[in-house]
């Protein structure tokens, strides 16, 4: 009995010891709510394991040369696992890291067109040095404070209509049309596809577990929804949409859901300091370099920026100037997510809004983070298995998480003209140009320029004057670089 009493303390006092840390208990959390949290954060972040080496695999550097898709796989998750663990016990926050679809995408699609890939990793790290270093200084949160509270809960919700977005193109629900509006509703314009049904049915049951206050609502659907496709593929034998020998437009979006052959699989972290720092610039110069390095600082800076204010405001956890707890120590560490990243060349780690289907699901603190960050890790050997979840059953997560967050709307008075032009370029820029970047820089712009331009100078910030003034350059990039390169 005394062994049983003392091995009850051991666990007691351990249990208090995370919950002093983390604050669990202080933010209206448990455990047990944040274990679950940092579960469904993982299940709804899962298919970057996947989609990652499928964007940086499927293209070659400018010297022929293409990155492996199986040490991809193993350097995706373990710097996902790393930096999303030091984020939670530094910041304790439940935000999870993971390569930003959009830094990989320009890499694979720009920037290795002009530099090899160990020179864009190394563009990648001292694009992540610079922002370690503006976050450490205190400048990025002195900028996140100049920016108007109207401002930053837009950008919340333009961040909710930005992943329901990604949710229904995920799914295939809305997709892009061959000639005419740019996107449809479905496959010309109607709901044909079993995987799209999928998604649909996951959508409802999510929907209806939500309202009903169903604990752990979000993962029970998406599992639900994973044990049904996996039904309906076991009789269809659908393929998928991308297959670059038989593509299935008709098909999963990544991968079909079936019990894959093996379960384990050793990772191979063949590719972990693959970079070289001043290959860029000797290749295509010091000045074209530079303006590719802008590009990355800004896309990194801002979409963490407002993926953060997002998801802290979705946490409940921002005060009523928009700031939330130890806010320097999380951008430090987003920071080092791009230095980890170009260094295992798994490209820039960034804040993942797929994590507000965590904290939707009740996670508030480091805790779930850390659970996120464990996953992460176990996904480098189980990477078959993570494989089975289907895309659509995630994009569901995505969509009943985004329409969570634009309630937030509420608190913005558009009765000023001033303010809600800005605030609605704000939010439907994000989905309509897919970046939380360009909505962010639009809102500056216009807040700037219709304040100063209707006798309201003196209320814009002079650091909103600087960021916007950066903005244009972001945004007139693409003729800056052809001058240069001239």
């Amino acid at each position: 009995m005394a062994d049983n009493d003392q091995a009850v303390q051991t666990a007691s006092s351990r249990s208090g010891l995370l919950d002093r840390f983390f604050e669990i208990t202080h933010r209206g959390s448990s455990i047990k709510q944040e274990i679950r949290g940092g579960i469904v954060a993982f299940v709804a972040m899962a298919y970057i394991v996947v989609l990652n080496p499928l964007i940086l695999g499927g293209s070659q550097d400018i010297a022929g040369n293409s990155l492996d898709f199986a040490q991809l796989t193993a350097v995706t998750g373990l710097v996902a696992g790393v930096i999303t663990i030091l984020f939670g016990v530094i910041a304790r926050l439940p935000f999870g890291l993971a390569a930003g679809l959009g830094m990989n995408s320009f890499l694979a699609v720009s920037v290795v067109q002009e530099v090899t890939w160990a020179d864009a990793m190394g563009l990648v790290v001292i694009n992540g040095v610079i922002i370690v270093v503006l976050g450490a200084t205190g400048i990025r949160t002195a900028i996140f404070n100049a920016v108007p509270h109207a401002l930053k809960i837009a950008i919340t919700v333009g961040i909710g209509l930005f992943i329901a977005f990604i949710g229904f193109v995920n799914a295939g629900f809305v997709t892009r049309t061959p000639a005419g509006p740019p996107v449809q509703l479905g496959q010309d314009g109607s709901i044909g596809s079993l995987p799209t049904l999928v998604f649909v049915f996951a959508l409802v049951l999510i929907g209806i577990l939500v309202a009903r206050r169903i604990p752990g609502g979000i993962l029970i659907g998406i599992i639900v929804a994973t044990i049904a496709a996996i039904i309906i593929q076991a009789f269809a034998k659908l393929g998928t949409v991308g297959d670059p020998v038989n593509p299935d437009p008709l098909g999963w979006n990544l991968s079909a859901p079936e019990f894959p052959k093996q379960v384990v699989a050793m990772p191979d972290f063949g590719l972990i300091g693959a970079f070289d720092l001043v290959g860029g610039f000797q290749h295509i110069g010091v000045l074209a370099a530079t303006m590719l390095v802008f590009t990355l600082v800004f896309t990194n800076f801002f979409d963490a920026m407002g993926s953060m204010t997002g998801l802290a405001r979705g946490a409940g956890l921002q005060t009523e100037d928009g700031m939330f707890p130890r806010i320097r120590g999380a951008f430090i560490v987003e920071g080092l997510g791009a230095v980890f990243g170009g260094g295992a060349s798994a490209s820039s780690n960034t804040v993942f809004v797929d994590s507000a289907a965590g904290i939707a699901e009740g996670a508030r603190t480091g805790l779930a983070a850390c659970i996120t960050g464990v996953l992460f890790l176990l996904s480098m050997f189980f990477s078959p298995l993570i494989a089975v979840i289907p895309m659509e059953a995630g994009a569901a997560a995505l969509v009943v998480v985004g329409a969570m967050m634009v309630t937030q709307i509420r608190e913005i008075d558009m009765t000023d003209f001033r303010t809600s032009l800005p605030v609605f370029l704000t939010m439907v820029t994000m989905p309509l140009t897919y970046s939380i970047a360009n909505g962010i820089g639009v809102g500056f712009i216009s807040w700037a320029l219709i304040h100063a331009m209707s006798s309201r100078a003196r209320q814009v910030h002079w650091l909103l004057w600087v960021v916007s003034a950066g903005f244009v350059l972001y945004f007139v990039r693409g003729p800056i670089s052809a001058i240069l390169g001239a």
